[in-house]
């Protein structure tokens, strides 16, 4: 992390950690600079970024589950924003976004023996449309592995249209699936 980035002393101790986190998600994907340094600042600059009630926008935590065998993905076709996304939600507060991304796993999907991999895969910066009684804003999303270990057999949860497991390589290319569906695709063939 520059030293003119680094978080104020008087940062409280989770903010510490979701600036150590970053640091070391930028070191694994040097590209990324520019979104980086709006997620430290958006941390490092809010105590309470992952509560909802920040209206401008908060922190939420997303799950790349994958397969045993890591050839395919579970995705929703989320009921709000009518697209094909990995699983994923508002942390509520909670400072601890790995927690978040498995939580929501469990949530959205049904599974369990699920297993959450601490180190971030992947961050996403995007705006919410406005609804009823809330403003547009924006979702600073943190991404992690989260890995099937048990049945596969999943429950569609009232906040999908559908889920469906899919090859992961036929992501890559499919116009018809988000830009960061294909992004994070790209990131774990690259992982070989």
């Amino acid at each position: 992390m520059p030293a003119d980035a680094a978080p104020p002393h008087h940062a409280a101790p989770h903010q510490r950690l979701w600036a150590a986190a970053i640091d070391a998600y930028e070191s694994a994907y040097p590209a990324e600079t520019s979104m980086t340094g709006v997620f430290r600042s958006f941390m490092t600059d809010h105590a309470d970024a992952a509560s909802r009630e920040r209206r401008d926008g908060h922190l939420t935590g997303s799950a790349w589950l994958v397969s045993a065998d890591g050839r395919r993905v579970l995705l929703t076709h989320h009921r709000k924003l009518n697209a094909w996304l990995q699983l994923g939600g508002h942390a509520d507060g909670d400072a601890d976004l790995a927690r978040v991304a498995l939580r929501e796993a469990e949530e959205e999907s049904g599974l369990s023996d699920l297993l959450v991999d601490p180190t971030i895969f992947d961050i996403d910066r995007h705006k919410i449309p406005a609804r009823p009684g809330e403003p547009e804003h924006w979702h600073y999303d943190v991404r992690y592995v989260v890995r099937a270990t048990g049945s596969e057999a999943f429950v569609v949860s009232d906040e999908s249209h559908a889920l469906a497991w899919r090859e992961i390589a036929m992501l890559v290319d499919d116009p018809t699936i988000d830009e960061s569906v294909r992004r994070m695709a790209a990131k774990w063939l690259m992982r070989g």
